[in-house]
């Protein structure tokens, strides 16, 4: 279709980037120290840039061009703002955990690593052993996937247990059957409403993982937490073994 478009004249533009930030739609990126309008259907032809450069290097223009996509604008800004969350969850986590090594700061954002070792258990853990009742095979903390980092040394070749929140309530054993001996990552997609992607993919691509074992519940919302660890293991470009397991509402295993 036809109809108004901005043009960038790359000769005038210095690459300052201010009508990438003005460009509420983000149909503007950097590119090689230029801008470009690199996704013309979420140019809505308004020109909020226009007014902020600098070189006066944006116009408008009349020509073929895809229309206005509002449905991708929103949910590109959407994805956006779930990754600027995120990424300041983590920050702030780890600025946490900084300061509590200092001596300040909240004792519960530190992370540790729990030796549950039989033979270098505590004495109170290898009584509750020896007396057959249950015992905790969380073997690190924060066990979220929001809360973790990225890389920790606990992730040194560790096997990964990925597992929907719901799947330690429906299944009676999930300690003894699929926490022990693993780091253990709990998330929903439902309820966290994020992509686990991203950050699954640092930490399967820049730490020595051995193994990865996805525990889902039956329910569709948690196609989300395994497309999400199948994507991270793609993305990774690693080779390693993996294997998904699914529980049923009523805890059982199906697959």
């Amino acid at each position: 279709m036809i109809r108004k478009i901005i043009h960038i004249d790359e000769d005038k533009c210095n690459g300052c980037g201010i009508c990438a930030e003005a460009c509420h739609e983000g149909a503007i990126d950097i590119v090689d120290g230029k801008a470009k309008l690199v996704r013309e259907h979420f140019c809505d032809g308004f020109g909020d840039c226009l007014p902020n450069c600098p070189t006066g290097a944006i116009t408008f223009e009349e020509r073929e061009a895809p229309a206005y996509d509002e449905a991708a604008v929103i949910e590109s800004q959407r994805k956006k703002a779930e990754e600027k969350e995120m990424k300041e969850q983590e920050q702030k986590m780890m600025a946490e955990m900084a300061q509590h090594a200092a001596g300040h700061g909240c004792p519960g954002s530190r992370f540790m690593q729990f030796d549950r070792k039989e033979e270098t258990a505590s004495e109170e853990t290898q009584q509750t052993m020896a007396s057959g009742r249950p015992v905790s095979r969380l073997n690190q903390w924060p066990c979220q996937i929001k809360l973790l980092p990225t890389q920790a040394p606990f992730y040194d070749g560790a096997k990964l247990l990925i597992a929907a929140d719901c799947t330690a309530y429906a299944y009676a054993n999930m300690h003894e059957d699929f926490m022990k001996g693993k780091i253990t990552l709990i998330g929903c997609p439902k309820l966290d409403a994020v992509d686990y992607t991203e950050k699954l993919t640092e930490i399967i691509a820049n730490n020595d993982i051995k193994s990865v074992t996805v525990v889902r519940m039956e329910v569709p919302c948690c196609g989300g937490l395994q497309r999400a660890a199948e994507n991270a293991l793609r993305n990774s470009g690693k080779f390693i073994p993996w294997q998904i397991v699914t529980i049923s509402r009523d805890g059982r295993i199906l697959d």
